[in-house]
């Protein structure tokens, strides 16, 4: 592709060189640099692009995108405001605009996005359509599937999943968008017809400091992205229930649908909630209609809101929505059961921040005759201020708390599970002996196995029927990262040699 096609998508730009030069690649990494490389300088937290503009010269780029100047008398360069919005608009070029080939829609949020992917594409394949899907999961669309590495993929590797999807047929694509992916302009190059927010509380605090920070990127999807789309016209659709969704609504210049239990464009009554799933009305401008779901707790309903409010807004059939809705009965590692014939309930959660933690286990508590038993960790290197807050919320709604290891990477696991223990023993828990006098407590109490695959065991060998086990945290994840490595690690699987150890003690 000539350079000055590339170019073209750019309207802030100093340019100096070839235009006609061809370009086969970019990259923003040196050690990628080949023959007919772009490569664009990321200024970055802990590395700084333009620090390695010499070695990618020396390696054979001969045309650079750059925030300051950097001249030789053989190559092109051009400078940019913001090398990271460029790289993202670049890529979309580079791979001939992809999303403007298809109907795009965004979710962000805190929780819910990748529930609501999953019911949106049932929706949209129950109406006829072939759908791509980018999310926490996987990537996938027809028979294309990939494990995902990112929520949201770095923009040449995003904007190429997306024309793949494309020539498979797509016509729809859902995708998750990160807070991190819309911070470092990751999105910049797709063209979004409709943009889903979800809810928002104290979460990635490591990453953007504040919550004001937190929620600033994710309003900058709807009041940059959206806004600046070539799909007109373009559509939010937002959570009235959640405080920053109201703000959301009242100052986004785009178009917006708003979803609530009690209020809202689209709202729901005649609620239903039990241990086999939801049923509602859900009352939009128009009509009423009934949809019914395997999927349990409140937090689900507001995800089938969002995804029901979406087809609505593509005028998609109520048959459809209806029957899409109750097709999907398993989201990997949300709320996800375990089968088992011991009478117990074993779910396996994806909960890693408070707010959705205590969604959980509310619902687990709802539904539960007997006792709640929950296991979970946090995650080593990120936000120490959510730990003792996990810890309370687990403390509050469960009749016994055994702290694990999450993923610890570089931290010693001791040190987490210590930060974890402040909030339990401040909501009045106290640690149990062992796990049989865990049992037989009259009163709540917590237990510390810092080996998860123990602390699944112990959970499940302390169940009795009736009671709950709620496994949070790593959801469908299938690997454990500790220290510098990654160990094939899946609470699903854990949870199942649990059950099956117990039935052969018992039999």
């Amino acid at each position: 592709m000539k350079l000055g096609r590339l170019l073209s998508v750019l309207n802030e730009k100093e340019f100096h060189g070839d235009e006609h030069y061809d370009i086969i690649s970019i990259v923003s990494h040196s050690a990628a640099v080949q023959d007919k490389t772009l490569f664009v300088a990321i200024p970055g937290a802990r590395v700084d692009g333009h620090d390695f503009l010499d070695i990618a010269y020396q390696a054979g780029a001969r045309a650079f995108v750059t925030q300051r100047p950097f001249f030789k008398p053989d190559a092109s360069t051009i400078i940019v405001p913001d090398a990271r919005q460029a790289l993202s608009l670049l890529a979309a070029e580079f791979y001939d605009q992809p999303t403007r080939a298809v109907t795009l829609i965004g979710i962000t949020g805190t929780n819910g996005k990748t529930t609501i992917t999953y019911l949106l594409e049932s929706i949209l394949q129950h109406a006829g359509h072939q759908v791509g899907v980018l999310g926490t999961v996987e990537y996938r669309c027809g028979s294309y599937r990939e494990i995902a590495g990112q929520t949201t993929p770095e923009p040449m590797a995003l904007q190429h999943v997306l024309r793949d999807m494309v020539q498979r047929g797509a016509r729809y694509i859902v995708m998750e968008v990160s807070s991190q992916g819309l911070d470092q302009r990751r999105v910049d190059g797709c063209q979004f017809d409709i943009g889903v927010f979800t809810n928002l509380s104290p979460e990635h605090l490591d990453y953007h400091r504040t919550l004001e920070n937190y929620y600033r990127s994710k309003e900058r999807f709807f009041t940059q992205v959206l806004l600046n789309s070539a799909k007109k016209p373009v559509r939010a659709i937002i959570n009235q229930d959640d405080p920053h969704g109201q703000k959301l609504a009242h100052s986004i210049p785009v178009p917006c649908l708003t979803y609530g239990i009690s209020a809202g464009d689209i709202h729901a009554t005649s609620v239903l909630r039990s241990s086999a799933g939801i049923s509602a009305d859900l009352n939009f401008p128009g009509g009423t209609m009934t949809v019914r779901s395997p999927l349990i707790g409140m937090f689900n309903l507001y995800n089938i809101l969002a995804a029901a409010s979406t087809a609505l807004s593509l005028n998609l059939p109520l048959a459809a929505i209806g029957a899409g809705i109750e097709a999907v009965t398993r989201i990997p590692g949300r709320m996800e059961r375990i089968e088992n014939q011991r009478g117990i309930l074993v779910l396996v959660d994806y909960a890693h921040t408070g707010d959705a933690l205590e969604n959980a286990l509310q619902t687990v508590k709802d539904i539960t005759a007997r006792k709640v038993i929950t296991v979970f960790g946090c995650g080593g290197d990120r936000d120490r201020e959510k730990r003792p807050v996990m810890g309370a919320v687990a403390a509050r709604y469960s009749d016994v708390v055994i702290i694990t290891s999450d993923n610890p990477r570089s931290e010693p696991p001791e040190q987490i599970i210590a930060d974890i223990e402040i909030g339990v023993r401040t909501a009045g828990v106290s640690k149990a002996l062992d796990r049989y006098a865990a049992h037989h407590n009259s009163v709540k109490s917590y237990l510390v196995y810092p080996d998860r695959a123990v602390a699944i065991h112990e959970a499940i060998a302390l169940a009795r029927p009736g009671d709950s086990v709620l496994i949070a945290g790593k959801g469908h994840e299938t690997t454990q990262h500790i220290g510098a490595q990654k160990f094939p690690f899946d609470d699903r699987e854990a949870a199942r040699r649990a059950l099956h150890d117990s039935a052969a003690a018992t039999g």
